[in-house]
């Protein structure tokens, strides 16, 4: 399985390396580090760890005209050329299926223990410093306003809802990012998001008190 791990590893920086929307190889390997301290500690099975986090991002429903399947069925075709066991192709498939964030009010269950820490991986690479970066660039790459005040955040309870909406880049931090410290599966990955969230609500506090031309630090404040 190693070599098989590793000839995924090529073909994904590949794929990847030159992204521009946050979404990159290196996205892609924070989530395969991080999945790998999660499994070791929750006891998960690490070959299909690994895989899955390789392959979670290498087709996109965001990039491929919202096709939710693009990504498993790239992730098949790859890993039945290798020669892998189709328990492990169906599992890491049905991770990556099961992976995205689909809005406010819309469920995302794990069937597994490995399903379960890619998406806390995935999940705890959009918040924190890394997460704010990654939110903006993405942002970018869609054309998307950094901030409307007048427009208010969205609750989507629909995944056709969530995929269809055009948002900006703050209010995807109420729309998504500050939801997902409550939907960390596991203990280990629930602890690391805590201090993660933290930030990411101090940074959003700043950005909105600059925003309105306010000093952050009041004992700065000359106006």
């Amino acid at each position: 399985m190693k070599d098989v791990v590793e000839r995924t590893e090529g073909y994904v920086r590949g794929v990847l390396e030159g992204d521009s929307s946050g979404h990159d190889w290196w996205h892609v390997e924070r989530v395969r580090k991080m999945a790998g301290r999660l499994a070791a500690e929750e006891g998960a099975v690490v070959a299909v760890v690994e895989l899955a986090a390789l392959l979670h991002d290498v087709a996109d429903w965001k990039f491929h005209e919202g096709d939710e399947k693009a990504g498993s069925r790239v992730a098949r075709e790859g890993l039945e050329s290798q020669q892998v066991g189709e328990e492990v192709i169906a599992h890491v498939c049905e991770i990556i299926d099961g992976l995205s964030f689909k809005g406010a009010g819309v469920p995302t269950p794990m069937r597994t223990v490995e399903g379960q820490i890619v998406q806390d991986a995935d999940r705890l690479d959009a918040i924190g410093a890394v997460g704010i970066a990654r939110t903006f660039a993405y942002g970018g790459h869609k054309g998307q306003p950094i901030h409307l005040p007048d427009q208010a955040p969205q609750a989507h309870q629909s995944f056709a809802d969530y995929k269809a909406s055009r948002t900006t880049t703050v209010n995807h931090f109420y729309e998504k990012l500050l939801l997902l410290r409550e939907r960390m599966n596991t203990a280990s990955a629930r602890r690391v998001a805590q201090e993660r969230h933290e930030y990411l609500a101090a940074f959003l506090e700043r950005f909105l008190a600059e925003w309105e031309g306010k000093s952050y630090r009041m004992d700065l404040w000359r106006g």
